[in-house]
């Protein structure tokens, strides 16, 4: 069996650095906003190359309560629009009306599957405060162009950066492009800790101390509240794990690149789409870190059944668009014609920072063997 994902294999590799970190926390009797968390938000805000990092309870919460605090700030009310990919995961627009603001789904690039710059300007309305690109399977938006539209519009954005940990353009990370960037380290991501955990970047610094009142029951002193708010808190367990599997994260994209570029080069099939060419070097790829690698194919379902007997386990990104989710029932009737296309069509195949060279070659092999 070739897994999708072995986190086990993965966290295996830093036991006995992932147990000093743990035990550190049990001694320090310290589990809830102590020195560990701490460390972390300074050591990933460095990373980004942001002033502040703060942790929160998971991606989801990440991007909601930037939102919440943009509306405690008065840069936000009910009824605003947000510009949002329509190809996204639901959590992005979960965020959005959970703050009782108005979703505008926006069609991908077909090249690249991320939200296009020219369908963004193209959807703003008087009503428009917000851009939130999401960097999809790990390759960023094209935040250059992104902003340029922001700026001419005096428009918020919002990075949803769940999945692109070290992705950069132009030396700027995924992070600290916008005024404000979400990120999940749910356990199967790049950075992934052994539970749910989140974080914002920002280098407002307003803007930080309102994201670290909010989630902590709207309170910077205890029994004192500014706001109605929740608790959301990255714990001292999952920031210890974090700081190590940070130390490890470079690495491993680098690993991952290299697993994409042995599919690039090996995979020659007519029936498969593949998301790079087979002349990309990993000096070409510093955009994308690979969260997942996704191909295309009219045949989606017949291939994944094929894998499945080959012994090679694959997962699809995404079965199901927002805009048709019951949970959203209002945009069903949207026509989004290229988000509806890639829903059928895309498949992930096994990728992570520990795919062992065998496991590609496998891959590469049953894929190569399909539909001749």
């Amino acid at each position: 069996m070739i897994p999708f994902l072995d986190l086990k294999a993965i966290n295996a590799q830093y036991r006995d650095e992932l147990a000093q970190a743990c035990a550190r926390v049990i001694d320090s009797g310290w589990y809830v906003q102590g020195t560990e968390v701490k460390e972390f938000e300074q050591e990933f805000a460095a990373y980004c190359g942001t002033k502040h990092c703060i942790g929160v309870a998971n991606g989801l919460d990440a991007l909601t309560l930037t939102l919440r605090s943009w509306k405690e700030l008065g840069k936000l009310k009910e009824g605003d629009e947000v510009i949002v990919p329509a190809n996204t995961y639901i959590a992005s627009i979960l965020a959005i009306t959970e703050n009782r603001l108005v979703p505008v789904l926006v069609e991908p690039d077909l090249v690249t599957y991320n939200i296009c710059p020219i369908s963004i300007e193209a959807a703003i309305t008087e009503k428009t405060r917000v851009i939130l690109p999401v960097h999809l399977y790990g390759q960023m938006a094209d935040m250059p162009a992104i902003l340029d539209v922001a700026e001419r519009h005096g428009l918020l954005v919002l990075e949803d950066s769940a999945q692109a940990h070290g992705a950069s353009i132009n030396g700027i990370k995924a992070g600290n492009w916008g005024h404000a960037s979400g990120f999940s380290f749910y356990p199967g991501k790049n950075l992934g800790a052994l539970g749910d955990a989140g974080a914002v970047t920002t280098n407002d610094d307003e803007l930080a101390d309102t994201l670290r009142a909010l989630g902590n029951y709207g309170s910077h002193r205890k029994y004192e509240n500014l706001y109605q708010g929740v608790n959301s808190r990255l714990d001292e367990m999952q920031a210890a794990m974090l700081r190590v599997k940070l130390r490890h994260l470079d690495e491993e994209t680098k690993h991952r690149r290299e697993v994409v570029i042995a599919y690039a080069k090996g995979i020659n099939n007519p029936a498969i789409k593949l998301p790079i060419s087979a002349d990309s070097s990993i000096q070409n790829l510093i955009h994308h870190v690979f969260h997942l690698f996704v191909i295309r194919t009219k045949e989606r379902e017949a291939l994944q059944k094929y894998l499945a007997v080959e012994g090679i386990q694959t997962l699809i990104h995404y079965p199901v668009a927002p805009h048709k989710q019951c949970a959203y029932k209002s945009l069903v009737n949207k026509n989004f014609p290229i988000t509806e296309s890639l829903q059928h069509e895309v498949l992930s195949l096994p990728i992570s920072g520990f795919q062992p060279i065998q496991n590609t070659q496998g891959v590469i092999d049953a894929l190569n063997r399909w539909y001749r």
